[in-house]
């Protein structure tokens, strides 16, 4: 498992689950924050996504930029961007002390931790996912990743749509 890349991606940009997409553009202003972001439909079934609308919006991003309809402007994008939360950070210095003392090979000492930052940081399925899968998650968190996605009604509220606009023309049809 890739713990620490995924898990330094997900904090820095408070990304709660995957597939996340978060578009940065060459200046490193984030022109549209993380959202549910397929890149293909393999998970169509369980998600009811269709990656197809993303992809052109990406596309159109990359040929025109910030004149893009998809890209965000500022005021649109503080919008959406949450303010800095202190228990987030805490969620994540519970976690980073779990997989410490995971990759020490003390698993036991771990959970608590693991159970703090999801505590912490209830919205975070990284934290939840990652770490159900180093342990029983039964036994150890008295739940599993089907029972908690299906207690917020499955598979289409996990994996909300992300908010593109409307535009009238195909975006690769445009020079």
């Amino acid at each position: 498992m890739l713990i620490d890349q995924e898990h330094l991606v997900s904090k820095l940009y408070n990304m709660v689950n995957v597939p996340t997409g978060v578009w940065i553009n060459e200046k490193g202003r984030i022109v549209r924050p993380n959202e549910t972001a397929f890149v293909d439909d393999r998970f169509k079934p369980f998600s009811g996504l269709d990656s197809a609308p993303y992809i052109s919006a990406i596309r159109d991003w990359a040929v025109k930029g910030d004149a893009s309809p998809y890209a965000m402007n500022e005021t649109r994008l503080r919008e959406k961007l949450t303010p800095p939360d202190p228990n987030i950070a805490l969620a994540a210095a519970e976690f980073g002390l779990g997989e410490h003392l995971y990759k020490s090979g003390h698993l036991e000492a771990a959970i608590p931790h693991f159970k703090e930052a999801q505590r912490l940081n209830p919205k975070s399925w990284n934290y939840k996912r990652q770490a159900w899968a180093l342990s029983d998650a039964k036994r150890d968190y008295g739940t599993t990743f089907k029972d908690e996605v299906d207690k917020i009604g499955g598979s289409k509220v996990y994996y909300p749509a992300p908010e593109l606009p409307k535009v009238s023309e195909s975006p690769e049809k445009k020079p």
